[in-house]
């Protein structure tokens, strides 16, 4: 008699392998799918690159009036993007705020309306770091922050919180 040479998986096999890639799909697309959304979050901090660069000059050209004046420039004609709905500069002390556009189209609703702050600050005369003041010296840092304020806290920085939950934040601004 011959024996029947077995070909293929058994049931319980297939239902294991089932299983397990159930559980895995799980865990992955809601990861996946907060990845993709910080991921477009960040192209609000590289267009707030360029107000940084601008806040920068027009303090180290003539302090905070120097800001005052780049503020009510930018404030004509706020920068947008399809991902960041406004970004605006603060007159007093330089302040960055990005406010993320978010609609059916960009895939970020979930977040629409939502900011992200950036303070910047210096050294004052006696070496301590602070916000922007006139009278200060040295290098501007940037803190940035949505809800959570732990990575500029951490850097010794002065932060202001925005409105854009941790889940969603780029790493900077935790």
């Amino acid at each position: 008699m011959k024996r029947a040479i077995q070909k293929g998986f058994t049931l319980i096999e297939l239902k294991i392998v089932v299983a397990i890639i159930g559980i895995l799909a799980a865990i992955a697309i809601p990861q996946y799918t907060d990845y993709t959304i910080r991921s477009k979050v960040t192209e609000a901090l590289s267009l707030a690159g360029s107000l940084k660069i601008g806040v920068a000059e027009a303090f180290q050209d003539n302090g905070l009036a120097g800001v005052a004046a780049y503020s009510a420039q930018v404030a004509l004609n706020p920068p947008t993007s399809k991902y960041v709905n406004t970004a605006t500069v603060g007159g007093a002390n330089g302040r960055i705020t990005v406010t993320i556009a978010g609609n059916a189209n960009n895939g970020l609703t979930v977040i629409n309306g939502q900011t992200l702050v950036l303070t910047p600050s210096s050294r004052t005369n006696g070496g301590a770091v602070a916000v922007l003041t006139n009278g200060q010296n040295g290098a501007i840092d940037w803190a940035c922050a949505g809800v959570g304020t732990t990575t500029a806290t951490a850097r010794g920085l002065p932060v202001t919180a925005g409105t854009l939950v941790a889940r969603y934040s780029p790493t900077e601004c935790k």
